[in-house]
């Protein structure tokens, strides 16, 4: 009944329990501040629903090309920078084209590529999830990738690949090179910069993770009028609501309000990171994003300890390459609280089980 392959694709599926605390899904803490929500109201006051939103989303584009000094035929929306990767893949990729991706990352890459009908090459990253420059281009290159993703900071490691490193994977690279930068509020560097220098760079970015505005679906596409233009193809005609696009003019043009939640979330995200790091027998990553990825011996045990105190984190242990990994994203003051008690409830209970001393530590 169905094309061949359909039942090798794996479904992407979120445990969505009613958790008193929820920390599984990388989600902004706070919710849309008053001047946000005051600019999104006045938006929508005016927004005709009888009427089909507009095709182009010419303001949005605007805003975005404008602040970015691009032409506005370099900017694409998507629902999501999920939907534009997708559409990337699509316009690259097909049978006998080769799709690579780092690994451990978004676990949504090797699925796009698949669905493009592209064979997948996994570029497998060290074992503190850094990027060898040889090890990509060399993989691109024997594999024949017509197309290089790359995350940059990476989900759900949390880490980053330094300007230098990731500037000179693009100038070699034979191959078109997607730079998703779902984080780059948290992080700060960006590839933007490069667009004018190579041609065959496309940056991606989400309203989804630093804006708050997860509930949307909105991401755009940075790249060159010619990439924008085959990637559009892609993509169906009138994809973007005009509710979305609303949230997103109001929250982008009060995006200095946002960039303050942003610097609240990093400095109480270290916070955390310098009490969690203390617990002896859990190791804490370094992150540039909105969460934390931990490591233990016994993830489940880990996760079930989190569960049973209401709070809900990402139990990541299933693939092999993030073995002992949970992440957690950093939730608000209170929220980081009790993650830190819980950790070091779990850090003393394994030291007494092994007849080891207590964890020591304080609160975030």
């Amino acid at each position: 009944m169905f094309r061949p392959g359909m039942e090798k694709l794996p479904v992407y599926s979120v445990e969505e329990p009613l958790w008193e605390i929820k920390l599984d899904a990388n989600e902004r803490s706070a919710k849309l501040s008053r001047t946000v929500q005051n600019e999104l109201n006045r938006r929508l006051r005016v927004l005709e629903s009888r009427r089909y939103p507009d095709m182009g989303a010419g303001s949005l584009r605007s805003m975005l090309a404008e602040a970015f000094g691009l032409k506005l035929e370099q900017v694409t929306l998507g629902n999501g920078s999920s939907e534009l990767v997708a559409a990337i893949c699509g316009a690259f990729g097909g049978p006998g084209r080769p799709i690579a991706y780092q690994w451990p990352s978004f676990s949504m890459y090797p699925i796009y590529a698949a669905l493009a009908d592209s064979p997948v090459v996994a570029v497998p990253l060290d074992v503190d999830f850094g990027m060898s420059v040889d090890a990509v281009l060399e993989t691109v290159v024997k594999s024949k990738a017509c197309l290089l993703i790359l995350c940059n900071p990476n989900n759900p490691t949390g880490t980053v690949t330094p300007p230098a490193v990731l500037r000179e994977i693009i100038s070699r690279s034979p191959c078109p090179v997607l730079v998703d930068e779902a984080y780059h509020e948290y992080y700060g560097e960006s590839c933007l910069p490069w667009l004018a220098e190579f041609s065959n760079l496309m940056v991606a970015r989400t309203f989804s993770k630093a804006f708050g505005l997860a509930a949307a679906r909105v991401g755009y596409l940075l790249a060159s009028a010619e990439i924008s233009a085959a990637v559009s193809k892609r993509l169906l005609p009138y994809h973007m609501n005009s509710y979305s696009l609303a949230a997103a003019e109001a929250c982008f043009s009060c995006r200095e309000n946002v960039m303050q939640e942003v610097r609240r979330t990093a400095k109480r995200r270290d916070r955390m990171r310098s009490v969690l790091a203390r617990i002896e027998g859990l190791k804490v990553f370094p992150s540039a994003t909105n969460f934390l990825l931990l490591r233990v011996e016994d993830p489940e045990s880990l996760y079930k300890h989190f569960a049973d105190q209401g709070i809900g984190v990402r139990n990541l242990s299933h693939n092999p390459e993030l073995s002992g990994c949970v992440r957690v994203t950093v939730g608000s003051p209170a929220e980081n609280r009790r993650v830190c008690e819980c950790a070091l409830e779990y850090g003393a209970l394994q030291s007494r089980l092994k007849g080891g001393g207590k964890a020591d530590g304080k609160e975030s």
